[in-house]
């Protein structure tokens, strides 16, 4: 879920920071669709190999809307050999570019901090067999 707001950003982090908020130029309504719209499209996304989806995964560590309506994306993978690494971002891109309002799309892959089990949601845990 997005969960903190950073400055001319609203954005996301699995597992939210503290941080203070400073309001985006975008309106609230607006921003919280985009926002939920985003997650439910980031949700389309699946890894291959396990039978969850990347946002549920703990993948996707921050999503950014920016007040031009640039949407960043910050994820990682489960690990850094990946099978689909040089996929993955474009896939993670076109789903986030069906958003209504988004304007461009630009997903950054960062393995720091690596990926875990642990970033998994409960839903994801249950899926692998995990919980």
């Amino acid at each position: 879920m997005m969960e903190d707001q950073t400055p001319q950003t609203a954005q996301t982090e699995a597992p939210a920071t503290a941080a203070t908020p400073t309001p985006s130029a975008l309106p609230r309504d607006e921003l919280a669709r985009m926002t939920d719209d985003i997650v439910a499209a980031l949700k389309t996304v699946y890894d291959p190999e396990i039978p969850a989806d990347i946002y549920e995964l703990g993948l996707i560590y921050r999503v950014d809307i920016e007040d031009d309506r640039t949407v960043k994306v910050e994820m990682t993978l489960t690990a850094p050999g990946c099978p689909v690494a040089g996929e993955m971002p474009g896939w993670v891109e076109n789903a986030v570019r069906t958003v209504e309002g988004v304007m461009d799309v630009e997903v950054e892959m960062t393995f720091d901090p690596p990926w875990t089990p642990d970033r998994m949601s409960e839903e994801a845990q249950i899926a692998v067999g995990l919980y």
